[in-house]
């Protein structure tokens, strides 16, 4: 006991600079971190679920118009629905779109309630045959920390066609795993609050980005489900009355 509190006493005599008592204590090599960790908490107030959708586009649509649209629907919605922001990664090709959504059920939902009413509204929408890859449910924390938007300027050229030789399990492995490899780029080279890859992705990871090729085939795939299934399937009630049950007698049943 003496010994310890002999270096005690010791380090007590030790002069403290006046400004390490007024300070407060932040490590600045930790302080983004920090930054980062605060908005991970701030964006996880709900359950979370994460969307792959894909989509045909007309060959002379601009751009930057379906980047204004997806960004007029999220402003409308988080009016109603405060703190359910959306983050994610929308990738606009020469005649398709990749989109990554992230948020919460009832905010992916409405932006496809939106997307339904201008298809059916309008003869030509900017965006067409939309259709929903995979939809991971209560995934615990995000993978993008705000939306990006690329456009993929020069085409990526290949060698092969992969959509002609694998699976269509295969194909969506693929897509899924390129995909989360973007994801997890992003995440670690594009820091919080700044515009992120822009237009520039083709040319800072071009071996992450998903041939159009691919983004094409799962468009023309009747494997998978448009909004309109999507939404329709999911507000279906779960109990559904057999016709036998609504009998007298009841059918004994062993």
């Amino acid at each position: 006991m003496s010994f310890s509190g002999h270096h005690v006493q010791k380090a007590s005599k030790r002069p403290f600079p006046l400004e390490s008592l007024l300070m407060p204590q932040v490590p600045r090599s930790n302080y983004l971190h920090f930054q980062e960790e605060k908005q991970r908490l701030q964006l996880k107030k709900f359950l979370l679920h994460r969307m792959f959708l894909v989509a045909k586009i007309p060959a002379h649509t601009e751009k930057k118009d379906i980047a204004e649209y997806y960004e007029q629907v999220f402003q409308s919605i988080l009016k109603h629905h405060l703190g359910e922001m959306v983050t994610g990664l929308l990738l606009i090709y020469p005649t398709s779109i990749l989109h990554v959504l992230e948020s919460s059920s009832g905010t992916l939902f409405r932006i496809l309630l939106d997307y339904l009413d201008h298809e059916r509204n309008e003869n030509e929408f900017l965006i067409q045959g939309m259709k929903i890859i995979v939809v991971s449910h209560n995934i615990p924390t995000r993978l993008f920390m705000q939306w990006h938007v690329s456009v993929i300027k020069v085409p990526v050229m290949y060698l092969d066609d992969v959509t002609q030789s694998q699976s269509l399990e295969e194909v969506i492995t693929e897509f899924l795993i390129q995909t989360h490899k973007l994801g997890l780029h992003l995440f670690k080279t594009v820091k919080v609050g700044t515009k992120g890859p822009g237009d520039n992705l083709h040319q800072v990871a071009p071996e992450l980005l998903l041939p159009e090729q691919i983004i094409k085939y799962l468009c023309k795939s009747e494997e998978f489900l448009d909004p309109a299934t999507f939404i329709q399937m999911y507000n279906n009630p779960i109990h559904v009355t057999l016709d036998s049950e609504v009998v007298w007698p009841a059918p004994t049943r062993f």
